[in-house]
């Protein structure tokens, strides 16, 4: 059957090697686990690790957070729906705002259920998503400090989630001068300036990190081990912490060329079909892996000696050229996930989830893992 899983100490080595760049840096951060989807067995491996501060994007996940692990402080990393401003207050001890309307009701809630809330307020910097415009950042929050049971901690942006806008040292300077500014206007402190992600953690390697950037968000490169700024791996962190495995329910040799009249495929695809330098025919394997479950663009085959032919909503279809391998119905297929992948494979309720461990050179057996349902 198939299903994702998880190596807890890779996932380990990636959490260490982030969180000591971040000491010598005298930056803090907190670990974004939307890609966990609220998995109860993943988020007990991760919050073993000793980790501090999370961030998610749901409601039901913090929740979930609390109830593996009651004293960390959870993150509502996006900015809440006013209709849940209880729910918020509830299980997140930090939010992240654009709206005082919403702040407002935040404000209500915090009142209601005797709590001070802590808000970090994000601002526009070329994103185009969510953040206070420059040209209101003085007006926003000098109302938002007349608030009851509401804690302005911080300021902070998001970039390159959208359309790819890359933090800079400018940038973040940027967000630097504004703190500094509302700082001395209101004789407030605001403790976090949270402009950090993983797009950023190229910019402290690269010594371009402003001073000032004292608080990460991370959540791609500690569990990808990517370098988000130049797309490609991360020199010292695990690639592999997530495998992915499809199981083999058809294998036969047939031509690779359709037949027949071609209309349109479910996905509303007119599909044109280029002969052009492929063989007459080739090993074609189905796998229980569909396109319910992930799209097969963020899916790529570990073994390069075979190819996705094509996917529909419960299937891949690939082709193995000869079968050099020798693979057969019931054998496991090994994908690699980028990012999106892993989040639609997580978020699906068809793939199953698993732990896995590796198991010490000096055991001497044969596997190179044990895995846990």
């Amino acid at each position: 059957m198939a299903h994702i899983t998880l190596n807890a100490d890779k996932l380990r080595d990636n959490y260490l090697y982030l969180d000591d760049l971040f000491a010598e840096n005298n930056i803090e951060w907190s670990v974004v686990t939307k890609m966990l989807c609220g998995n109860t067995k993943f988020l007990e491996a991760l919050m073993g690790m000793g980790i501090k501060q999370v961030c998610d994007s749901r409601i039901v996940n913090l929740k979930r957070i609390k109830e593996v692990a009651p004293s960390v402080e959870t993150i509502f990393i996006k900015p809440p729906s006013s209709r849940i401003a209880k729910k918020v207050v509830e299980y997140a001890d930090i939010s992240l705002n654009t709206s005082f309307a919403t702040i407002k009701r935040l404000s209500q809630a915090a009142v209601e259920l005797n709590k001070v809330h802590k808000i970090i307020i994000m601002v526009e910097l070329g994103e185009r998503r969510e953040g206070v415009l420059k040209s209101n950042l003085i007006s926003f929050f000098s109302k938002v400090f007349e608030l009851p049971n509401i804690e302005v901690i911080g300021i902070g942006t998001n970039l390159t989630c959208m359309y790819g806008v890359l933090p800079d040292k400018e940038k973040l300077q940027q967000l630097g001068a504004y703190q500094k500014q509302i700082e001395e206007m209101f004789g407030r402190t605001l403790p976090y300036i949270s402009g950090g992600a993983s797009v950023t953690i190229p910019l402290i390697e690269r010594g371009e990190l402003p001073a000032c950037v004292n608080h990460f968000r991370v959540g791609e490169t500690l569990f990808l081990g990517t370098d988000v700024y130049s797309t490609g791996p991360l020199d010292g962190m695990h690639q592999d912490v997530f495998k992915v495995y499809a199981e083999i329910i058809e294998l036969y040799e047939k031509p690779n060329a359709p037949s027949g009249e071609m209309g349109y495929n479910l996905a509303g695809e007119a599909v044109e079909f280029d002969h052009t330098g492929i063989p007459e025919r080739s090993f074609r394997a189905i796998v229980d892996i569909g396109l319910l479950d992930v799209e097969s663009n963020h899916l790529q085959p570990v073994d390069e000696n075979i190819k996705i032919a094509g996917a529909s909503s419960d299937m891949l279809v690939l082709d193995l050229d000869r079968n050099i391998q020798g693979l057969k119905v019931g054998s496991m297929v090994e994908f690699r996930a980028d990012y999106m992948g892993v989040l639609r494979l997580m978020n699906s309720k068809y793939i199953d989830k698993k732990i896995e461990i590796s198991v010490p050179e000096e055991a001497e057996l044969l596997t190179a893992s044990v895995v846990l349902n």
